[in-house]
């Protein structure tokens, strides 16, 4: 007999084959148990989203990408709004 709460457990049952193979291959990777992968998983997905600024400074930061120069435009005629 179990006394107290249970907290942090869940039992997920009916998974098919296929989809409990990821999790246990990623595990396999990551050099941990598959059930720390899942947990892994799992807080990834919950966790809040990645904000706009931080994955642009993720993605174009100065260690990443390349600069480019701006290209040279020839001048161009206002547009004519018919007024």
């Amino acid at each position: 007999m179990r006394f107290g709460r249970l907290d942090g457990e869940v039992e997920v049952r009916k998974i098919d084959d296929n989809v409990y193979e990821r999790p246990k291959a990623r595990a396999a990777e990551h050099r941990v148990s598959t059930e720390e992968e899942v947990r892994s998983i799992l807080r990834q997905a919950v966790s809040a989203p990645e904000r706009l600024g931080e994955q642009a400074v993720r993605l174009f930061a100065p260690n990443h990408g390349i600069d480019l120069e701006p290209q040279p435009r020839p001048p161009h005629e206002p547009l004519d709004l018919g007024r």
